[in-house]
């Protein structure tokens, strides 16, 4: 059985480019992030609302249910 194990020993670099890629990665991510800001947040700064409002008047017509209150009515 011993006979049939194999040792594989396995290095790197010590770790040089990792910087460069997390440097990248810092990069996009600012550049999404300023992408996004002006395609939406540019209000913002302006003192304009992100949000429109929208003024309505509204009519809300209920019809009275007799003067009870739930519970249904106990006449005998």
């Amino acid at each position: 059985m011993a006979e049939d194990e194999r040792e594989i020993i396995v290095t790197t670099d010590g770790g040089s480019g990792g910087g460069g890629s997390a440097l990248a990665v810092v990069a996009i991510v600012l550049v999404l992030l300023v992408a996004l800001f002006f395609l939406f947040g540019r209000g913002l700064l302006n003192g304009e609302s992100p949000t429109k409002t929208i003024k309505a008047d509204i009519d809300v017509n209920v019809p009275s249910s007799g003067g009870s209150s739930g519970g249904g009515s106990t006449t005998q």
